[in-house]
């Protein structure tokens, strides 16, 4: 895969002089969180600010991920970067990214993803937790962003695969709010139909716990575009979520 930077952040990045792989895996920055070492690598998060626009920049070490196209491993970012692409070509709002590119060296492989800053945007996490101190049409508001942006991905053909309040990220406006998604990287395909949409579904609504039946009709009605099959997804929904539980 050769290098890719995003025609409107070109500029930005080659006027301080980190168009370059190389130059992004130099910089010394503070890392916002401890590094992931879970696949035998590294993997860290740092926060850039270039004038008024901010990024995060990541990189990773040896943070490989198999599957039957790359048995071998390839870097997480890698399938992160093509899940980002993917969603800019089929309209799905999503984090945006500025640059990617990767590295063989001897005993090791390298990546580095830029993405643009989310600055004005909170995540549903957020907004969970003073969901009682809302008022009805925030509320509303809020679940109808979740519900059309959920609608938006399915109908797209992909499925997130984690599906959950922290990935949602929401920007209030005068008239509602914009939703968009993050952590891509275990995007795939819907294969099995209703089954998948159901399976991204669910865990949202599982950890969503302050949300109420009516709250939850909101966002199916948003969901399916009307309250026709209302009950019947809302009943399948509830099975998954009893199964699930049973399971623990």
């Amino acid at each position: 895969m050769t290098d890719f930077i995003a025609a409107q952040d070109r500029a930005l990045l080659e006027q301080h002089g980190l168009a370059s792989f190389d130059a992004l895996w130099a910089m010394k920055l503070q890392a916002v969180d401890e590094p992931n070492t879970e696949r035998g690598g590294w993997s860290s998060v740092y926060r850039l600010d270039l004038g008024e626009v901010a990024y995060y920049l990541k990189r990773q070490s040896n943070h490989l991920t198999r599957s039957p196209l790359h048995p071998f491993g390839e870097p997480t970012f890698a399938r992160e970067f093509r899940n980002i692409r993917r969603y800019a070509a089929l309209g799905i709002p999503a984090l945006q990214a500025a640059f990617f590119a990767e590295r063989k060296l001897p005993g090791e492989r390298r990546a580095v993803l830029l993405t643009r800053a989310l600055d004005g945007w909170q995540d549903l996490d957020a907004w969970l937790s003073g969901w009682v101190e809302l008022g009805v049409a925030r509320r509303t508001a809020i679940l109808k962003a979740c519900g059309e942006l959920a609608r938006c991905l399915h109908r797209a053909g992909q499925m997130h695969g984690c599906f959950y309040p922290k990935h949602i990220f929401l920007r209030e406006r005068a008239d509602g709010f914009d939703a968009q998604l993050i952590d891509l990287e275990k995007t795939r395909p819907l294969l099995f139909g209703q089954r998948d949409r159901v399976k991204d579904l669910e865990p949202l609504l599982r950890r969503a716990s302050v949300w109420d039946e009516a709250d939850v009709g909101v966002l199916l009605a948003a969901y399916l575009g009307d309250a026709t099959d209302l009950a019947r997804w809302s009943e399948r929904l509830g099975m998954r979520r009893r199964n699930k539980a049973a399971c623990r």
